[in-house]
């Protein structure tokens, strides 16, 4: 429910993310099979997803692959589904990671945040 406060209304967000995000800057390509590749950079990640910043977006739904040169992991390729698109860049979810995708991701965030 809405709290009130004066003539105004304050409403409450249920945050529904599963994973912690952490700020972290590289660059990436994006590859799909029916359309452009994408040049951007990862601006916040999770061990679920991440937001990147880009001058266009794949549709809503497209399946992409990220190609990502992490810490630790050269030459990542992660399978992603878009999930949410603004004017400057697009929010993914990542599909079924192997064991060295999914190391890597978790020690860029636990890294970022003891840095933090």
């Amino acid at each position: 429910m809405p709290a009130l406060h004066g003539a105004s209304t304050i409403t409450l967000v249920q945050e529904k993310r599963r994973h912690e995000r952490v700020g972290f800057r590289v660059p990436v390509t994006c590859t799909r099979q029916d359309g452009p590749e994408v040049q951007g950079t990862i601006v916040d990640l999770s061990v679920g997803g991440v937001f990147i910043e880009a001058p266009s977006s794949p549709p809503f739904g497209a399946r992409i692959v990220i190609h990502a040169d992490l810490p630790g992991a050269p030459h990542l390729a992660l399978a992603a589904v878009v999930r949410w698109t603004k004017p400057h860049g697009f929010g993914v979810q990542f599909g079924l990671l192997g064991a060295v995708e999914t190391h890597a991701l978790a020690a860029v965030v636990a890294k970022a945040r003891l840095s933090a």
